[in-house]
């Protein structure tokens, strides 16, 4: 078994703490984006069945995404443990999004500290897919907490499970699936034939870690003395309030825990989308419920990834 303190996975997450998303450099998961770009368009030219293409789409892009982290590692760990280390670390450090989360939500934060609704409005559009022009000062900090709350998972814990299971090249699997559906997985005539399956595989591949970090975050709900309780029991009444099965696990554990109201209906591409509320309206969302919100983020990172240090331990 390694030693605790090298494992890529813990060096990888304080990586991301310290440095957070690298915006001048090249990022894998921005790459895997730029691939989804090329293959859809491929796929709208070469395929009359957009689902079937969209099948083809998804194979391709979880095969590339996977192999290349899988044979840049070889390499590495074949010239010797230590190279191998310091590049798992570094794809690690690319998978996870915990400071890039906190920053951007924080960006939102900021601006209505300063009564500056139209920056926040600016900020908010930059982390969430809703249409966001129309948004009054609950609306933007209602969609700042949702994006923390659901991202806990899709951008931190679930990552770290996966590496848990398959180290980084697992990491980039999940990581490839989760990017394709934030692009293609919209419910609209455009993409649901494309979409299709990405936004399924997802469904698979999220079930149970957003359970997971859902439970954990009630935990931590605790922890932080935030209201434990209240988390519990919306997540019990409201967790299956979403479109998607695992989206409405972790925010509506959010939701009890701030005791504030989440979701409802919303604009995508200037189409309403009916959608029903997550926890109670017992008072005014405002802008600290954003910081809340983190600090509950991060709680949850910390202990779903010494449980998936531990996890990666016994595979090593």
């Amino acid at each position: 078994m390694k030693c605790f303190l090298i494992q890529p996975l813990l060096i990888g997450f304080l990586l991301d703490a310290v440095l957070g998303d690298p915006y001048t450099l090249p990022h894998p998961v921005r790459l895997i984006g730029t691939l989804i770009t090329k293959s859809e368009n491929f796929v709208r030219k070469h395929f009359q069945n957009l689902k079937s293409g969209g099948l083809f789409l998804m194979l391709m892009v979880m095969a590339l995404s996977a192999g290349f982290p899988f044979l840049i590692l070889k390499c590495c760990y074949q010239i010797g443990m230590i190279p191998g280390i310091i590049a798992e670390s570094i794809f690690c450090y690319y998978l996870l999004a915990a400071k890039c989360l906190r920053d951007e939500s924080m960006k939102v934060y900021h601006a209505l500290s300063n009564h500056d609704t139209e920056r926040a409005r600016t900020a908010v559009s930059m982390i969430v897919g809703r249409d966001t022009q129309n948004l009054d000062e609950y609306g933007i900090i209602r969609a700042a907490v949702e994006t923390v709350a659901e991202n806990t998972s899709d951008g931190v814990t679930a990552p770290m499970l996966y590496i848990a299971l398959g180290g980084a090249v697992g990491g980039f699997l999940y990581k490839a699936v989760n990017t394709m559906d934030s692009m293609l997985g919209y419910r609209n005539e455009k993409y649901q034939e494309i979409g299709f399956f990405p936004a399924k595989t997802d469904d698979v591949l999220n079930y149970l870690p957003s359970r997971i970090t859902a439970l954990v975050m009630i935990i931590s709900a605790y922890l932080l003395r935030l209201d434990g309780k209240k988390a519990f029991q919306i997540w019990k009444r409201d967790r299956r309030n979403h479109a998607s099965p695992n989206s409405a696990q972790t925010e509506a554990v959010c939701a009890g825990a701030l005791d504030v109201r989440l979701a409802g209906d919303a604009y995508y591409f200037g189409e309403l989308h009916k959608k029903p509320y997550i926890g109670d309206d017992d008072r005014p969302i405002e802008a600290e419920d954003i910081r809340r919100a983190n600090r509950l983020m991060y709680l949850t990172s910390v202990i779903i990834l010494l449980i998936s240090v531990m996890i990666r331990g016994l595979f090593s």
